[in-house]
């Protein structure tokens, strides 16, 4: 893997992925989120992709996931992650707890490639909720 990052402008910069996907990050948070806050999002991405994967592979009649992701950061240089926390609602119909949360449980404990490499040095929680879909 690789990733290519150039400086647009003021604190803007555009980073291309190897297969070629844009995306811009911003140091001053005005037009685009900050290289830590895309941190927080990627974690939520990589596992969302598992909970999902994995409810699919359960059969649960999944029609959203949503993955609220908190972090605390030191006070001192450098503000690394302290805490981060994972809360995945889930909707759908009929959706089983029991799966649900072994989702959460897979990608905490095994899938997750982003977490798992932040809880070297992160305290990494995670929750659920489960939403009735209409």
């Amino acid at each position: 893997m690789k990733s290519t990052v150039e400086w647009q402008q003021g604190m803007v910069f555009k980073a291309t992925s190897g297969t070629g996907h844009d995306v811009l990050l911003d140091g001053d948070k005005a037009v685009a989120g900050s290289p830590m806050e895309l941190v927080l999002a990627a974690a939520g991405a990589c596992s969302s992709v598992d909970v999902v994967s994995i409810l699919e592979k359960a059969r649960q009649q999944v029609t959203g996931c949503r993955c609220e992701v908190n972090g605390e950061r030191a006070d001192a240089v450098p503000a690394v992650f302290t805490k981060i926390h994972l809360h995945f609602v889930v909707t759908g119909k009929d959706v089983a707890e029991k799966h649900v949360k072994r989702a959460v449980q897979l990608s905490a404990e095994k899938y997750c490639s982003v977490a798992k490499m932040l809880e070297a040095a992160v305290e990494m929680s995670h929750s659920y909720s489960i939403e009735q879909a209409d």
